[in-house]
């Protein structure tokens, strides 16, 4: 029998890899059977974030061994959500795990209920970093946006979640590619890859006063002051000289995202993006994630960004739709 690791010793990053790759899809399993919402896309959407950054990771773990080699639930997860098993290798997610997290505990818990929601964030992340000296597919930091008047909307984001440069990077231009909101994406390209401001475009902006951004670090509870990265992005007021983290990986970039992405009066309030130079800056970023994907991590990309089968159904609709509508007119 394996010797169960104590308080003194620590498991390796690839021991805590599987070991959290496993305790996460569980923990979302249950929550999606906590709620008779359907979330079986976010389920969904983890299994393929989870599975890639095991594809990617050194040394590669198939989806059998981060599910503990358990043929029960390999079986029973692949006839329930059979896209992750098969495009896992071919497909790049959305988005970070923890991101999925976030969402399920949303949904279960209500938008509302904030204290809640980073309770449990809270908890999970000290099951997951038990007997780990790294933080490895769990956030350090959520940030809460909202309008500031009585009863608005919380919108939530999580800090990436990857283990290892290379992922950090290639999440950051999938999410700006196919998951953020774009005047988000357009400040975050601003800056990415090299991590200086682009000479020839500008997609950063400041958010009116209106709107209040707080990030909190998840283990401790304790607020979060914004770094001068997204000091930079936002025009949130940071005291931070120092302190500058690779631009897309703050828990501000989800949460500003999803706020824009439902506050169209916020948005409004924000200056247009700038046209020029802007496919010059995606085509930059474009050409610096397939090089990652080739070069550093050798994964043979199909070009698609991963699309749970719920969501891409909803797309399919919307897109016959407006198809429609155009024929009408």
């Amino acid at each position: 029998m394996d010797k169960e690791p104590n308080k003194s010793e620590h498991l390796s990053n690839e021991e805590v890899f599987r070991r959290n790759a496993f305790q996460i899809i569980i923990e979302m399993v249950e929550l999606s059977n906590q709620t008779r919402e359907d979330t079986s896309v976010l389920v969904d959407e983890i299994l393929h974030s989870i599975f890639f950054l095991g594809e990617i990771n050194r040394p590669k773990f198939s989806p059998k061994r981060l599910l503990d080699d358990n043929e029960e639930i390999y079986d029973h997860l692949r006839d329930r959500y059979p896209q992750p098993f098969s495009l896992y290798s071919s497909q790049i997610p959305r988005r970070s795990p923890f991101s999925c997290v976030l969402d399920m505990i949303v949904q279960v818990v209500g938008q509302e209920n904030e204290d809640e929601i980073k309770l449990k964030l809270q908890t999970l992340s000290h099951q997951l970093m038990q007997n780990a000296e790294l933080q490895i597919l769990v956030s350090s930091t959520i940030c809460i946006s909202r309008i500031n008047i009585p009863g608005s909307k919380r919108y939530y984001g999580v800090s990436m979640s990857t283990k290892g440069r290379p992922a950090g990077q290639i999440m950051v231009a999938a999410s700006s590619f196919s998951y953020w909101d774009d005047y988000v994406a357009d400040a975050v390209m601003t800056y990415c890859p090299k991590k200086t401001k682009k000479p020839y475009f500008d997609g950063t902006f400041q958010l009116h006063a209106e709107v209040s951004c707080q990030a909190y670090n998840i283990r401790k509870g304790i607020e979060m002051d914004p770094c001068r990265s997204c000091g930079n992005l936002f025009g949130l007021q940071s005291p931070e000289k120092e302190k500058h983290w690779p631009y897309g990986n703050c828990a501000e970039v989800e949460s500003v995202s999803n706020l824009l992405k439902n506050e169209n009066r916020v948005r409004e309030n924000v200056q247009p993006r700038p046209e020029e130079n802007r496919q010059r800056a995606k085509d930059e970023v474009s050409k610096h994630l397939k090089n990652l994907l080739k070069n550093q991590v050798q994964f043979n990309w199909d070009g698609v960004f991963y699309c749970p089968e719920s969501v891409r159904d909803e797309e399919e609709e919307t897109e016959e739709e407006e198809t429609e509508e155009e024929e009408t007119e």
